[in-house]
């Protein structure tokens, strides 16, 4: 362990390289490789809330429908999975600082990360379907225009200046960084994406617009396979409608169930 004294404070490029030499001296270890391994804990976290709205739409708002989608989900969860335990960022309309909500899920030792938000596009109000985003280096400038709106309620936090030193929402550079840290929980998160994926396609006859990878700040601080859910366009008019309606919710949810019950099986029955 690193102690650090005084007023000191990382920067974010120091806090990296102490993060990174710290998983190479573990080894990289991925669930499963050596023992027994059991999903008990997944961390459901809805996306912004209180003074973060998020996206918004014609008549609604990100925060309000990822906390329902999330509710929603824990509770399907937990009345199929009786040896899985619940935990939520959120449960009601409260702000929730993005390193609050990673670091509730490294106390809690938790064995999977879902963050559930919904999509927007400024200029093309066409735009929709879902999309998956697991922990990685951007492929293109639309996942990276997405990295940084989700990435950019840091700037609505108190003293985020301090509490990200040295990491800025707008620049490429900082999110390039990222990618080194991908390797960790890269396999099993992309393995929980596929299998979400597989339940939209299985669940809804809505667009699929693929698994991708970019810099999720929410995403790299947690220590765990995490995904990040957009389950939808709030800027495009009928997928607006779909996403606020009970029947879409639950379609929704139903979905990222499935992928979750597949990765829990999955990873579970590995010899």
């Amino acid at each position: 362990m690193i102690t650090i004294r005084g007023n000191y404070k990382p920067t974010f490029f120091c806090k990296f390289l102490c993060l990174l030499i710290a998983l190479l001296s573990m080894g990289f270890h991925q669930p499963g490789e050596s023992r027994k391994y059991r999903v008990k804990k997944i961390i459901l976290d809805a996306g912004h809330g209180g003074k973060d709205s998020g996206a918004v739409g014609k008549f609604s708002k990100e925060k309000d429908i990822a906390l329902q989608v999330t509710l929603a989900l824990g509770n399907l969860i937990k009345k199929h999975m009786k040896d899985v335990q619940v935990i939520y960022t959120r449960q009601q309309d409260e702000f929730i600082p993005l390193y609050q909500r990673s670091s509730m899920a490294n106390k809690n030792n938790t064995d999977l990360f879902i963050s559930i938000h919904c999509n927007a596009a400024e200029k093309n109000k066409n735009s929709h379907g879902v999309e998956i985003f697991t922990m990685g280096l951007e492929k293109s400038n639309q996942n990276l225009t997405v990295a940084k709106r989700e990435n950019g309620v840091i700037l609505i936090e108190d003293d985020f200046e301090y509490t990200y030193q040295g990491f800025d929402p707008k620049s490429p550079e900082s999110h390039i960084l990222f990618s080194l840290y991908q390797n960790v929980y890269s396999e099993n998160s992309l393995k929980l994406a596929q299998y979400i994926e597989e339940g939209f396609a299985m669940h809804t006859k809505r667009k699929r617009r693929g698994i991708k990878q970019d810099g999720f700040l929410i995403l790299w601080q947690t220590t765990a396979p995490s995904v990040l859910v957009e389950v939808g366009f709030i800027t495009h008019p009928e997928e607006e409608q779909y996403l606020c309606k009970k029947h879409g919710q639950n379609e929704i949810v139903t979905a990222i169930f499935e992928g979750i019950r597949k990765y829990k099986t999955d990873i579970e029955t590995r010899k």
